[in-house]
């Protein structure tokens, strides 16, 4: 190295320098007013010219040389090194970085200058201290077109975004867009959002595809990988999307499981059901179906889904049709010993004094669970429950109370038997869906007297979450090592990350109702139960007569025997022989 005063005129510019974009004016000119004021304070770096003559071949020091010139300088101190094998070419790169920031267009020109002397990618990236993934994403510059990269050279650049969508496109497409969106004297910005629209192309990621390699083979799916997604994911992508598909549906053929149906995505990216399915949102039961399909991103979904009983069709009279479609022949029934009006003065007596009776009577505490049983699965009671397949139908109730009944056809059980019972009936009656089989506040009130909270299953899901707003989903990060990100989507995958390995319950799902809410609805019932409790001569309020002003419906609207036997008709021939016995 050797330090040499000459003349800045005399200097030979590099034709491979680093930056070939012009500088800032602003930069340029307070450049200047330092060398009018102090001259030049570092000098420039020359080297011996190579093709035989005796001047020399700036090195790095371009902007300093030409503003020398600008401010009438005679002679400049330079220092003078020998050139370097691969011409300077990393030394230039690395000083022009130190002093100012390269734009990638220039950056990615110096990197595929070094890799053409020999450098490779890993090299460059540890000395110029950046990663090889930045190397490498510097490098798709080449796939841009040219006429694009000399405007980015200006100083427009596109985005990350846009410029991967750009990178990813052909030279072909960029071709055409460019024409339409190119620069004007009249508007020099280009509008490089309108550019990566008309380059955009829909991507399937391979993280998203369920079928293995040997599929993507028969299918000749090539993944593409995109170096300008975070390095800690699987960015490869294919922009044959009708390859992607239908290796996905012919996975879903290969893996429909049992009672699995494969259907359409909806409007909205979810599952189309069937006609009046009910989507099974809880722990799926035996006789549920499951309903696979692809979403918008492609993914293969599974929802479950239960289908109401299908109704049998029925003939004349009410009777149910054959397999033929003949309607069953239906038998006359005899007229029976005791009349409607006989009947239903039966039902009044009996009703009366079985109220009296349980108003009054000692009865044991199992006995009085196992007529609560019974009571149950009076034919007076429907229980829309939420336990069974059937949401449209009602729980079947006999089956909890004939355990109870013992070979002699009176109440005979065990106390097992009876808590097996109670809890069966219990199941069926209390329900928390959001149908008509609502309980209400009663079942919230039993779920949190029996600790039902920990039978809760884990609902932190990317199912469940996506279902809360952001307040709520960032509320959740509370009491957990996970901070809220900036898009919603990334705070609830990294919720669900978390959660794989832990339980969560949001607090909206606990059984514990509010306390102002449980004390408005027992006072509000609690008014219904005292009125009219007891009347003035001491007979309880639901066992008195009705008053003197209400009305009752007649039996008949005609007393004669012919209205009588019509009234009788949907009686059972063992109801009419327990009334014939009766009467006998």
């Amino acid at each position: 190295m050797e330090l040499k005063f000459v003349d800045p005129r005399a200097l030979t510019e590099n034709p491979d320098r680093a930056r070939r974009s012009k500088s800032n004016p602003q930069a340029d000119a307070l450049l200047l007013a330092t060398i009018k004021a102090v001259g030049i304070v570092q000098p420039p770096v020359v080297a011996p010219e190579t093709n035989g003559g005796n001047g020399f071949v700036i090195d790095a020091g371009h902007r300093r040389v030409t503003q020398a010139i600008a401010a009438g300088l005679d002679e400049i101190a330079v220092l003078v090194i020998e050139r370097a094998e691969d011409g300077g070419a990393m030394r230039s790169l690395a000083e022009t970085l130190a002093h100012e920031q390269l734009n990638p267009v220039d950056q990615w020109r110096a990197i595929e200058r070094l890799v053409a002397l020999g450098w490779t990618e890993e090299a460059i990236a540890v000395a110029l201290a950046l990663p090889v993934r930045q190397i490498r994403k510097l490098r798709l510059l080449a796939n841009v077109l040219p006429a694009m990269l000399d405007h980015m050279a200006k100083g427009d650049m596109p985005n990350e975004q846009q410029l991967r969508t750009i990178a990813s496109a052909s030279l072909d497409d960029q071709k055409e867009v460019w024409k339409k969106h190119k620069p004007s004297k009249a508007d020099p910005q280009v509008s490089w959002w309108s550019v990566a629209q008309g380059l955009t192309r829909t991507r399937m990621f391979a993280r998203h595809a369920s079928f293995e390699d040997d599929l993507a083979q028969a299918y000749g799916i090539a993944w593409v990988e995109d170096l300008f997604a975070p390095a800690d994911e699987d960015s490869r992508y294919t922009t044959d999307v009708e390859a992607f598909l239908g290796a996905q549906q012919e996975w879903m053929t290969n893996h429909l499981p049992k009672r699995g149906v494969i259907v359409e995505a909806d409007t909205w990216g979810g599952a189309k059901l069937p006609p009046k399915a009910e989507r099974v949102h809880g722990k799926p039961g035996k006789s549920d179906h499951a309903a696979i399909y692809l979403d918008r991103d492609g993914r293969v979904q599974t929802v479950h889904y239960r289908l109401p009983e299908a109704r049998k069709p029925k003939g004349k009279n009410g009777a149910v049709a054959d397999a033929d479609g003949d309607d069953v022949v239906v038998a006359a029934k005899k007229r029976p010993d005791v009349t409607r009006k006989g009947v239903e003065m039966i039902g009044d007596l009996r009703t009366d004094s079985l109220h009296e009776a349980l108003s009054r009577a000692p009865i044991e505490d199992d006995t009085l669970m196992a007529l609560l049983v019974l009571a149950f699965a009076g034919r007076n009671i429907s229980i829309a429950s939420g336990s069974g397949d059937d949401v449209y139908g009602f729980a079947r109730m006999e089956r909890h109370a004939v355990r109870l009944i013992g070979e002699d056809g009176k109440l005979g059980f065990d106390r097992e038997t009876l808590r097996q019972a109670a809890r069966s009936v219990l199941i069926d009656v209390l329900s928390c869906r959001d149908n008509r089989s609502d309980s209400g506040i009663v079942a919230r009130i039993a779920g949190d007297t029996i600790g039902a909270d920990d039978f809760l299953a884990n609902m932190g899901t990317d199912e469940y979450l996506a279902c809360l707003s952001r307040p709520a989903l960032e509320a959740s990060c509370k009491d957990t090592p996970v901070l809220p990100r900036q898009k919603v989507k990334d705070t609830r995958a990294a919720l669900v990350q978390h959660f794989a390995t832990a339980h969560f319950v949001h607090p909206a799902a606990v059984f514990a109702p509010a306390t102002q809410t449980v004390t408005a609805w027992v006072a509000k019932y609690e008014g219904a139960e005292l009125e009219g409790d007891e009347d003035v001569d001491g007979t309880p309020g639901h066992l008195d007569e009705l008053d003197g002003d209400q009305s009752t419906a007649k039996a008949h609207d005609d007393p004669g025997e012919d209205d009588e036997e019509a009234g009788d008709a949907h009686l059972s021939d063992e109801e009419l022989s327990a009334f014939s016995v009766a009467a006998e």
